[in-house]
């Protein structure tokens, strides 16, 4: 009994022991900084690797701006893009997604900007990609016609994405070539994203093709013509606030402001316009 009264109150004083010497250790955990816990998966490793690419410096304070009204993030997210694809940008304009998708697929992937021939674009993105070779040294231009184009090899394509343009080839009559083009250069089990001006629900084309704006069936049917299928819709781009009834059409809204100084505020108030967003998926070849 006396032992394991002297056993019970060594144990006693051990465990106080232990509480008294731990507890600071315990606290000095608690001031350091929580550690990084790397990515899991390939979407968040994609969503790391995007914040860190829209942060960059060489992208311009004007286009920084902007993605309040592009959600760039989200939307290639959407459409599935991942660091090490081959991603074709058709019409990048002048690079806005280019200082973007570049540096992300620069180390593993491959950047192809698609440019019309004969215009001042393609001239202008490979002079910006010459300018800044530590960001746009890997990317690529290719040239098409719009009435036969052709992007690359055929099935050599993870994505193909197209932002605002598919507007400019209805009303040209090319855009039935353009996504049979899109359909050939994707490997089979690829994305087409698209994102273009959403007309009003139930606006025939015939009265809105003037406007910017399209019905979201009409380029559906674009895409389901050239063997695309549907695969979802995404309302990352929506804008309720735009009423689509405006004197230059779409491009009355930012960034355009098409009437100048008139109703400056009222539009800039509005902000860019409200936008479709679709992927599309070739289909897998039949065995």
């Amino acid at each position: 009994m006396f032992k394991t009264a002297i056993a019970l109150s060594a144990l006693l004083t051990l465990c106080a022991c232990n509480a008294t010497t731990t507890a600071p250790d315990k606290q000095a955990e608690s001031d350091q900084p929580a550690a990084l816990v790397p990515p899991t998966s390939a979407s968040q490793l994609t969503a790391s690797e995007l914040d860190r690419v829209l942060a960059g410096d060489w992208r311009s304070s004007e286009n920084r701006a902007r993605d309040v009204y592009r959600h760039p993030s989200q939307t290639l997210q959407f459409f599935g893009v991942q660091p090490y694809m081959t991603v074709v940008e058709i019409a990048p304009g002048a690079g806005w997604y280019s200082e973007v998708l570049a540096p992300l697929l620069m180390d593993n992937g491959h950047y192809i900007a698609a440019v019309q021939v004969s215009t001042k674009g393609a001239d202008a993105i490979k002079a910006k990609f010459a300018a800044d070779p530590a960001h746009y040294g890997k990317a690529s231009v290719v040239t098409f016609d719009p009435s036969a184009p052709a992007f690359g090899p055929a099935g050599s394509a993870d994505r193909v994405l197209t932002f605002r343009n598919v507007h400019n080839w209805v009303k040209a009559n090319t855009a039935a070539a353009m996504f049979r083009g899109f359909f050939a250069v994707l490997k089979p089990g690829g994305v087409l994203g698209v994102v273009d001006h959403r007309a009003a629900e139930g606006a025939t084309l015939a009265k809105v093709m003037d406007s910017g704006y399209l019905p979201v069936d009409s380029v559906i049917k674009l895409a389901t013509d050239a063997g695309f299928r549907l695969e979802a819709q995404s309302e990352i781009n929506a804008n309720p606030r735009d009423t689509k009834d405006y004197p230059k059409g779409v491009w009355t809204l930012p960034p355009t402001y098409q009437l100048g100084d008139q109703d400056h505020a009222k539009y800039q108030a509005i902000g860019e316009s409200d936008r479709m967003t679709l992927r599309f998926v070739k289909p897998a070849a039949t065995p």
